[in-house]
C-alpha cells in the first residue's frame, strides 16, 4: 500500500497553513516464494503467531502498568484509612474527654441516649464508612459534629455555672464580713456616745452647783464609779467575743486549706488517671483499628485465594482440554499422513478473509453435519450389531457350505444373477467414479478462476486507491499552494491599505493643491491662445491697411525702402512672434509628455510667453502708432489682457515664493527618505522572490531528480543575477537622481519633483491596489476551481467506491456459487459412499441366500422351491423395508433441514438477514451472561444478601470505593458477602 508523502515545512508559521501529520504506515510482511498451499499456511500461521505474541506482549505491557497503579491506588487506600482513623480516634478521645469533664463538672448534662448512640459509631468507623452511601456519611457526620458542639456547649455551659457559683460564694462571703464590721463598727460608736453623754452631764451640773452641798458629791461619785465598772465588763466581753470570733476564723481557715490541698491532690490524682485512661484508649482504639484493617485484608485475601483457585481450576480445566485436543489433532494427523490425504485441522488454520455471517453459516453447516454424523454413527452401530449375527449365521453356515462343490455353485442361476449384477454395479461404480473425479478438476478450476478473479479485482482496486491518493496529494498541494499565494495577497494588500490609510489625508490635499493650479494652468493657456487669435488677425488687418494705404498714397510709390521695412518687419515679428508662440508650445509638448501631471511647469513656460508676447506687442504697438491711428483700440485691449496676465504672473510668483520658503535640507531629507523608501521595498520585493525561489527549489530539490534541479538552480542563479544587476542599475539610478536634486537647488524644481514623486507613489499604489484585487480575484477563481475539481474527485471517490462494493457483490456470488458447488458435490460423495455401502450388503445378502439355497438344496430337494421363494420374498421384504427404513431417515434429515431453513428465511424476513438474526440472538445471549452494572465483563459473582449476580471487579470496585451497596436493590454489603459464582 502506498503512504502519503509528509507536507513540505512551511517558510512562515503566521500566514502558512498547517503541516500535514505523516498517515499511518502498515509494516510490509515478505512471505517469499511459495509453492502449496500448505507452505502458505505455514507462514500464515508463522505471522499470525507473530502478531500474537507483540499483542501479548503489549498486553502483559500494559497489565504491568495496572498493576502499578493498582499497587498505588492501594497504598494511597491505606494511606487515606490510616488518617480516617487517626482523625476517628482523636475526634472519639476529644468527645470521651469532654464527656468526663460534664461528669466531673457536672453530671446533669450528660445525655445517656447519645453516649449509647455515640458508643456504637465509634467502635467500627471504617465498616460504618463502608456501607454508609454519600448521603448517609454527610448525614451522620453532621450528627456527629452537632453532638461533640454540644458537649463542648455544655461544658461551656458548666464552667459558667461554677463561674456563678464562686461569684455567689465569693459575694456572700463578702456581705458577711461587711455585715460583721458593720456591727462592730455601730457598737463602738454606742460606747463613745454614752461616755460623752456622761462627761457633758457632770460639767454642767458642776458650772450650776458650785456651791453645792457636800453629800450630792459624794453621791455622783459613787455613780461614776459603778458606770465605770460596767463599762469594763462590757469591754471585757466585747474583747471575748472578738478573741472567739478571731478563734472560729483560724479553725475555719485551717480547714479551708486542708480541704483546698486534697482537693489539688484528687484533682492531680484524676489528671493523671484521666491521662492514663486516655492514653489506653488510644491504644485500644489504634488496636481495633488494626484488628479492622487486619479483618478486611484477610477478607480480600480469602477473596483472592478463591480467585485465584477458581483460576487455577479454569486453567487446569483449559490445560486438560487442550490435551485432549493435542491428542485428538496428532491422531488425525498421524492419521492422515498414513492414508496420504490432506485435510485441514480445526483450529490450526487461521480463517481469513471471511465475514462473521458466512462464519455462522459455516457453523451451523458443522452443527447440522454433526446430527448427521450421530445418526449416521447410531445407524452403524445398528448395522454392526447386525453384521456380527449375519457373521454368526455366515460361520454356522459356513460349516455346511464345505461340502458343495463349485461346478454346482457356477451353474446356479443366482450365481449367474449375481454375476451379472455385479458386473452392472461395477461399471456404475466406475462411471460414478469417472463423474466425481470430473466434478473434482471442475471444482478446481473453479477455484483457480475465482482466485485469480479476485487477485485481478484486488490489483484493479489498489491501482485506483493509488491513483485517487495522487490526485488527492495533487489537488492538497495545489490548495496549500493557493492558500499560500493567497495570504501573501492579503498580507500585501492590508500593508498597501494602511499605508494608504496614512497617505490619504497628504495625497487628498496634493490632489486639490494640483487641481486648482492645473485649473489655473488650463484658464492661463486658454488666455493666451485668444490672445495670439487676436494678435495675428489685427497683424493681418495691419497689413491689408498698410497695402490700402500704399495703393492710396502714391507717395509711397516714389519710397520703395520705406514700406518694405516695416512689412519686413512686421513679418519678421510676426515669424518671431510665431517661433515665440510655437516654441513654448513645444516646450509645453515636451514637458507633458515627460511629466503629464506638472502642474507647476507650466505656470512658468505661459510667464516667459505672456513676457515675450508682450513685448513684441508693445514693440508693434509702438511701430504701429505712428501707422495707424484705428489700431489704437486694439492696442488698449491688448494692454488690459497683458495686466490680467501680469496679475495671474504676480500671483504665480508669490506662490513660487511660498514654495521656495520651505528650507533646502527639508527638501534634501525628503527626497533621500522617498529615495530610502523605495530602495528599501524594492529590496524587501528581492528578499521575498528570494524567499519564492528558495521555497521553489525544495520543492524541485524533493520533486525533481538531479540533473533537473542543477538546470532549474542554473535558472535561479540566472534569475538572482539578473535581479541583482537590476538592483545594481536601480540604486545607480537613485544615485544619478540625488545628484540632478543636489545639482538642482531651485525651490520650484524641488517641489515639481516632489508633487511629481507624490502622484507617482499615489498610482503606484493604485497600480498596487488594483493588481492585489485582480490577483485576489484570481485567487478566489482559482479557489473555486480547486473546489470544483475536490468536488469532481469525490464524485470520483464515491464512485470508484460504488464500484469496490460492486465488485464484493459479484465475489460474494462467487463464493456463495462456490459453496454451493461444494455442498452438492459433498452430496454426491455421500450417494456414492451409500451406494458402495448398499452394493456390497446387497453382495453379501446375494452370497448368504446363495448359500442357504445351495444347503437347502443338498438337504432337502422337496422343500427347495418353497425355500428359494420364502428366501425370495424375505430378501425383497429385506431390502424393500431397509430401503423403506433407510428413506425415511433421509427424508426426517430433510424435513429437519428444511425445517431449519424455514426458520432461517422466517427469521431472515423478519429481520432482514441471517446473520443479524444469529447476531441478534448472540447479543440476547450476551446481554443475559454481561453484568448490569459495567455492561462489559461476565457475570461471575453473586450477593449473599439479595442473591443479584454481577460481575467481581464491579463489587470490588464498588467495595474498594466504599459504594457497598448493591446496584438493583441497595442492599448493603460487606467484604464476606459477596463470592464467586462458577459458571460451566
Amino acid at each position: 500500500m502506498a503512504s502519503k508523502r509528509p507536507a513540505e515545512e512551511s517558510p512562515s508559521s503566521s500566514g502558512q497553513p498547517p503541516t500535514k501529520k505523516p498517515a499511518t504506515l502498515f509494516e510490509h510482511y515478505k512471505m517469499g516464494s511459495i509453492y502449496s498451499l500448505e507452505e502458505l499456511d505455514l507462514k500464515v500461521l508463522v505471522f499470525q503467531n507473530r502478531k500474537l505474541s507483540e499483542r501479548i506482549e503489549q498486553r502483559k505491557k500494559v497489565e504491568n502498568e495496572l498493576r502499578k497503579r493498582i499497587e498505588q491506588l492501594e497504598n494511597r487506600q491505606r494511606t487515606d484509612d490510616a488518617v480516617l482513623m487517626i482523625v476517628n480516634r482523636y475526634w472519639n478521645q476529644l468527645d470521651e474527654d469532654v464527656r468526663v469533664l460534664l461528669q466531673r463538672l457536672d453530671a446533669e448534662t450528660a445525655d445517656e441516649t447519645e453516649t449509647k448512640n455515640e458508643s456504637n459509631e465509634t467502635t467500627s468507623f471504617l465498616t460504618l464508612l463502608s456501607t454508609w452511601d454519600k448521603q448517609e456519611l454527610e448525614q451522620r457526620l453532621g450528627q456527629r459534629v452537632e453532638f461533640s458542639k454540644r458537649a463542648i456547649g455544655k461544658l461551656l455551659q458548666a464552667f459558667d455555672r461554677l463561674l456563678q457559683r464562686n461569684e455567689k460564694m465569693h459575694q456572700a462571703i463578702a456581705d458577711r464580713l461587711e455585715k460583721q464590721e458593720a456591727l462592730l463598727e455601730s457598737v463602738d460608736a454606742a460606747a463613745t456616745d454614752k461616755e460623752a453623754d456622761a462627761t457633758e452631764g457632770s460639767g454642767d451640773k458642776a458650772k450650776t452647783e458650785e456651791a453645792g452641798e457636800n453629800d450630792t458629791e459624794k453621791k455622783e461619785e459613787g455613780e461614776k464609779e459603778n458606770g465605770e465598772t460596767e463599762e469594763k465588763k462590757k469591754e471585757e466581753e466585747k474583747e471575748k467575743e472578738k478573741e472567739k470570733v478571731k478563734e472560729l476564723e483560724d479553725v475555719v481557715k485551717g480547714e479551708l486549706s486542708d480541704l483546698r490541698r486534697e482537693a489539688r491532690q484528687l484533682h492531680n490524682l484524676v489528671t493523671q488517671l484521666h491521662q492514663q485512661h486516655h492514653e489506653h484508649t488510644l491504644k485500644i482504639s489504634e488496636l481495633q483499628d488494626k484488628v479492622t484493617a487486619a479483618e478486611t485484608e484477610s477478607a480480600e485475601l480469602k477473596n483472592k485465594v478463591d480467585d485465584m483457585d477458581y483460576e487455577a481450576n479454569k486453567a487446569a480445566e483449559k490445560i486438560d482440554r487442550l490435551e485432549r485436543l493435542l491428542t485428538e489433532k496428532s491422531q488425525k494427523l498421524q492419521y492422515y499422513t498414513e492414508t496420504g490425504t490432506t485435510v485441514t485441522i480445526e483450529g490450526g488454520k487461521s480463517v481469513t478473509g471471511l465475514t462473521r455471517a458466512k462464519l455462522d453459516e459455516i457453523l451451523s453447516d458443522l452443527e447440522e453435519n454433526r446430527e448427521l454424523a450421530t445418526n449416521r454413527l447410531m445407524e452403524l452401530e445398528k448395522l454392526t450389531a447386525d453384521h456380527q449375527e449375519a457373521l454368526k449365521e455366515i460361520e454356522k453356515l459356513k460349516m455346511d457350505l464345505q461340502h458343495l462343490p463349485e461346478s454346482v455353485i457356477l451353474e446356479t442361476t443366482e450365481y449367474k444373477c449375481l454375476q451379472s449384477q455385479f458386473s452392472v454395479l461395477y461399471n456404475e461404480s466406475m462411471q460414478i467414479r469417472t463423474q466425481l473425479e470430473d466434478s473434482r478438476n471442475q471444482l478446481q478450476l473453479n477455484k483457480n478462476t475465482h482466485l485469480r478473479q479476485i487477485e485481478h479485482m484486488e490489483i484493479e482496486e489498489l491501482e485506483g486507491q493509488k491513483r485517487l491518493r495522487t490526485e488527492m496529494i495533487q489537488a492538497e498541494d495545489n490548495y496549500a499552494q493557493m492558500r499560500k499565494e493567497y495570504e501573501m495577497l492579503r498580507i500585501e494588500f492590508e500593508q498597501a491599505m494602511a499605508a494608504n490609510d496614512q497617505n490619504v489625508t497628504i495625497n487628498r490635499e496634493m490632489r486639490n493643491l494640483i487641481q486648482s493650479l492645473q485649473n489655473h494652468n488650463q484658464q492661463l493657456k486658454m488666455e493666451s491662445a485668444r490672445h495670439k487669435r487676436r494678435l495675428k488677425e489685427t497683424q493681418a488687418e495691419m497689413a491689408k491697411l498698410r497695402q490700402e494705404m500704399a495703393t492710396i498714397n502714391p507717395s509711397a510709390a516714389n519710397q520703395p525702402g520705406t514700406p518694405t521695412t516695416p512689412t519686413a518687419f512686421t513679418s519678421g515679428a510676426s515669424t518671431s512672434a510665431g517661433d515665440g508662440i510655437s516654441s513654448p508650445d513645444t516646450k509645453e509638448g515636451i514637458a507633458i509628455k515627460d511629466e503629464p501631471h506638472d502642474p507647476l511647469m507650466s505656470p512658468a513656460i505661459k510667464k516667459e510667453e505672456g513676457e515675450g508676447g508682450v513685448k513684441k506687442e508693445e514693440d508693434e504697438d509702438g511701430e504701429g502708432k505712428p501707422r495707424s491711428s484705428g489700431d489704437s483700440e486694439l492696442v488698449k485691449e491688448l494692454r488690459m489682457q497683458l495686466k490680467k496676465s501680469q496679475d495671474g504672473a504676480r500671483e504665480l510668483k508669490l506662490l513660487l515664493d511660498m514654495y521656495k520658503s520651505a528650507p533646502k535640507e527639508q527638501r534634501d531629507k525628503v527626497q533621500l527618505m522617498t529615495a530610502e523608501k523605495k530602495a528599501r521595498q524594492e529590496m524587501e520585493d528581492i528578499r521575498q522572490q528570494l524567499k519564492k525561489m528558495q521555497e521553489t527549489e525544495r520543492r524541485d530539490r524533493r520533486k525533481l531528480a538531479e540533473d533537473e534541479a542543477l538546470r532549474k538552480i542554473k535558472k535561479m542563479e540566472e534569475t538572482i543575477a539578473e535581479l541583482q544587476k537590476s538592483l545594481a542599475s536601480q540604486k545607480q539610478r537613485e544615485e544619478a537622481l540625488l545628484n540632478d536634486l543636489e545639482v538642482t537647488g531651485q525651490a520650484f524644481e524641488d517641489m515639481q519633483e516632489q508633487n511629481l514623486r507624490l502622484l507617482q507613489q499615489l498610482r503606484e499604489k493604485d497600480d498596487a491596489n488594483f493588481k492585489l484585487m485582480s490577483e485576489r480575484i484570481k485567487s478566489n477563481q482559482i479557489q473555486k476551481l480547486l473546489k470544483e475539481e475536490k468536488d469532481v474527485l469525490d464524485e470520483q471517490g464515491t464512485q470508484l467506491q460504488a464500484q469496490v462494493e460492486a465488485q464484493n457483490l459479484v465475489v460474494r456470488s462467487l463464493e456463495d456459487k462456490e459453496r454451493i458447488m461444494q455442498t452438492s458435490l459433498l452430496t454426491i460423495e455421500k450417494e456414492s459412499s451409500l451406494t458402495q455401502q448398499a452394493l456390497e450388503l446387497h453382495k453379501r445378502k446375494a452370497v448368504e441366500s446363495s448359500q442357504t439355497a445351495a444347503d437347502l438344496k443338498l438337504h432337502l430337494d422337496k422343500y427347495q422351491a418353497q425355500l428359494k421363494e420364502a428366501q425370495i420374498a424375505v430378501a425383497e421384504k429385506t431390502s424393500a423395508l431397509d430401503q423403506e427404513v433407510f428413506k425415511y431417515k433421509r427424508m426426517q434429515e430433510e424435513v429437519a433441514k428444511l425445517q431449519r431453513k424455514l426458520e432461517r428465511s422466517q427469521k431472515i424476513e423478519q429481520a432482514g438477514a441471517a446473520d443479524e438474526v444469529l447476531l441478534e440472538e448472540i447479543k440476547e445471549y450476551k446481554e443475559q451472561l454481561t453484568c448490569p452494572s459495567c455492561k462489559v465483563n461476565r457475570k461471575d459473582a453473586v450477593l449473599v444478601k439479595c442473591f443479584h449476580v454481577f460481575c467481581l471487579e464491579c463489587l470490588r470496585t464498588r467495595y474498594e470505593t466504599r459504594q457497598r451497596k448493591c446496584p438493583k436493590c441497595n442492599a448493603g454489603f460487606g467484604a464476606n458477602d459477596f463470592h464467586r459464582l462458577y459458571l460451566s
